[in-house]
């Protein structure tokens, strides 16, 4: 059965002027009009069906079935402020949990998880990679990265950064006898790909002005983290995100063997609930998140140089 709730600035406009037994002083506490409180009173006793004040003489006096009522509301509003402070707290409260995919969190978060430690010591992070779409309201989850076209309905989303997909490799294939020197000479190496990927190989050969292969040689692998790391290996040559490979890129793990590169339909968005996107913990935490993508494109350009 649906509740039956009466509207709740009535609820608080009773309350006040029966605390008072003053209209007036009830106004000046809820920062409104002393007519907005007694036109909120007479339409909750009007809801009711019940008399709650009597106005005798220019003052109010709450009757016995008011008096009995302000008993259960107050208790009623008492709880619904503690809760809500209780809220609020917890999330004002040190513990951040963040949900990202496996990808993004074991190639570009956690090489960095030390340096958010040393800037917010205050805050306690959680970090929970899982592929399933994160619901805020049944999830104990504070902030969210996925990948996607930033159309969320109902959440804040900010664009982490723009994306190119490009090919990446070890530094050691660019020495040796079978070394890349233009790009035909990836076929000399394993492509490794995502199982959905041939098709940006076949795009990436079209860029290059180089005839596709009608079968890949190399493995498939099922995550894009595996894939980067298999090309630090110097296993073969791979796709990569600008994203997931910056941090290997800079540090100088793998390379860029060719300027080629096109970008993506989507890209890494930092998402929360739109009620608690300005929480401190929360902002906090995105502008962290986008500054440390703003140090990728400056070390990405500087690499370009």
């Amino acid at each position: 059965m649906p509740r039956r709730l009466p509207p709740l600035n009535a609820l608080r406009s009773f309350e006040a002027a029966a605390r008072y037994e003053s209209f007036t002083r009830a106004a000046e506490e809820l920062h409104v009009t002393q007519s907005a409180v007694s036109q909120q009173v007479k339409a909750l006793e009007a809801h009711l069906g019940v008399k709650l004040f009597n106005r005798e003489r220019q003052r109010l006096k709450i009757t016995p079935a008011g008096r009995d009522y302000l008993v259960e509301i107050r208790e009623a509003l008492d709880h619904v402020g503690a809760a809500t402070e209780r809220l609020i707290q917890r999330q004002s409260a040190g513990v951040l949990t963040v949900s990202t995919s496996q990808d993004f969190a074991a190639k570009w978060l956690v090489h960095r998880l030390a340096r958010f430690a040393a800037a917010h010591p205050g805050i306690d992070l959680r970090v929970s990679a899982t592929m399933h779409n994160v619901d805020f309201a049944r999830e104990d989850v504070d902030v969210a990265v996925r990948h996607g076209d930033g159309n969320w309905p109902g959440l804040d989303a900010t664009r982490l950064c723009a994306e190119q997909i490009f090919a990446v490799c070890s530094p050691k294939l660019l020495a040796g006898r079978d070394r890349l020197r233009r790009p035909a000479d990836v076929l000399k190496w394993p492509l490794l790909r995502l199982e959905d990927q041939s098709k940006a190989w076949e795009r990436w050969f079209a860029l290059a002005g180089v005839a596709a292969p009608e079968r890949l040689p190399g493995p498939v692998l099922n995550r894009a983290s595996m894939l980067i790391d298999a090309a630090i290996d110097g296993q073969g040559v791979a796709l990569a995100r600008t994203t997931l490979a910056a941090w290997d890129l800079i540090s100088g793990r793998i390379v860029r063997p060719f300027d080629l590169s096109w970008r993506p339909a989507g890209t890494y968005w930092i998402m929360s609930p739109t009620a608690t996107a300005k929480v401190e913990k929360v902002s906090r935490f995105r502008d962290w998140l986008l500054g440390e993508a703003a140090d990728d494109v400056r070390g990405l350009k500087n690499l370009a140089r």
